[in-house]
């Protein structure tokens, strides 16, 4: 993704676009030989199914998996359009909407990172299609892409602009996670108010969000009050309802402790960890706010979220788009080899699909890693807090360059 996006060889935009699309093609063609699932794409299905039939939308077993469902209500009520579609057209417009979502939200990281080029976005594209967050993505026929986009929507426009926030509080509705963007909002505009007097519409975007997840909770819970009062009573408590702490797939600190604990319940380790972490992941965060580094921060933020919350799938971790991005960018700017093979090392962590490389399955493998597969397996998260730590030590560099406004 790195080269691609930042080579200094001029390029057309119609060649950029052309390669994209040859890209594309060859990953719809690649998907469909390696005969994916989409499940995840069946398990919406049958909770927009679930909720048109009147049944009990947390008690729902469905496919081969037999898995429940782990979104909020909210979420069930967006996918019932699902079920009046045959099953080969869904996947078929799953694909090519997520497609057309990895556009926008390259688009949009570059706009993050600064760039402007439109036949960037197209190199960008075709080489972030075959990373492993995207590849399983789309593979499982997920949403990441649509809430990815929605957050930094909101995050790469104005702060005081109209609907400010609403697409944090959309995301966050749909699945909690997000919702630490608001925490960042709050956190970074209390400071900017106390350090320079004005907030600069951060707390307006914050309470835009509020307002957003606050709506949307409210209208799921007009139309599936047993299923809300169910849901977050009860199952917003129960993570362990997603899948196993100790899963390869599972790129979060929890899912790291377990396997080097070998344990499947890390417990107040993980708690210890996901605290600091999320501490000190939010202050990075907001310093780099403070100062002007909007895409440091931003990506801070995300990085925060997917290491602290109980299960980070390895598809979650598509917030890797914005990250190559700026580390490619940085990298350019500086002229620094040392940053260019910092960037190059990041592109092959999420393109080198390492973390499949150790036993894992059925028979849960993971509960007895050690050495070399531990390291493997912790790939990503060991990236994220790489990312902290290095924006730690920069942000309030005042030679760095201003990535972002």
């Amino acid at each position: 993704m790195t080269v691609i996006a930042f080579s200094a060889v001029p390029r057309r935009a119609p060649v950029a676009l052309g390669t994209c699309l040859l890209s594309f093609t060859a990953f719809w063609l690649a998907q469909r030989a390696a005969d994916v699932s989409m499940i995840d794409l069946m398990v919406y299905r049958a909770e927009g199914a679930t909720v048109r039939a009147g049944g009990d939308l947390y008690a729902l077993r469905t496919t081969a998996a037999r898995l429940p469902t782990t979104y909020p209500p909210f979420a069930a009520l967006l996918f019932t359009p699902l079920t009046l579609l045959d099953t080969a057209v869904m996947r078929a417009l799953a694909t090519a909407g997520n497609l057309a979502l990895l556009v926008v939200f390259v688009r949009l990281s570059l706009r993050l990172a600064g760039h402007r080029r439109t036949r960037t976005v197209w190199w960008v594209a075709a080489g972030a299609v075959w990373c492993e967050p995207v590849w399983t993505t789309l593979r499982y026929g997920q949403i990441n892409l649509l809430l990815a986009v929605l957050v930094l929507w909101d995050l790469t426009r104005r702060a005081d602009a109209r609907w400010a926030g609403a697409g944090i509080g959309l995301a966050a509705a749909v699945k909690l996670t997000p919702a630490l963007f608001v925490v960042f909002l709050l956190a970074a505009g209390l400071t900017a108010r106390l350090r320079q007097g004005s907030a600069g519409g951060l707390l307006r975007q914050a309470r835009g969000a509020v307002l957003a997840f606050c709506g949307a909770t409210l209208l799921a819970a007009a139309v599936l009050p047993y299923d809300s009062g169910r849901f977050w009573s009860e199952m917003v408590f129960r993570a362990g309802r997603v899948g196993y702490a100790e899963d390869t797939a599972n790129q979060s600190l929890r899912g790291v402790l377990a396997r080097l604990l070998h344990t499947a319940d890390p417990g107040g380790w993980w708690l210890l960890a996901a605290a600091l972490t999320g501490l000190g992941g939010l202050a990075v965060a907001v310093v780099a706010q403070t100062r002007g580094r909007r895409a440091v921060a931003v990506c801070a933020a995300a990085v925060t979220a997917l290491l602290v919350s109980p299960v980070s799938w390895s598809h979650h971790w598509v917030w890797c788009v914005p990250l190559v991005v700026l580390a490619g960018s940085r990298a350019r700017l500086a002229r620094s080899p040392l940053r260019r093979a910092g960037a190059w090392a990041l592109t092959l962590t999420f393109c080198s699909y390492a973390l499949w490389w150790v036993p894992h399955g059925t028979h849960r493998p993971e509960l007895h890693q050690g050495g070399a597969e531990l390291i493997l397996s912790g790939l990503y998260p060991a990236a994220g807090c790489a990312f902290l730590a290095l924006a730690a030590c920069t942000a309030t560099r005042k030679e760095m360059p201003r990535i972002g406004a």
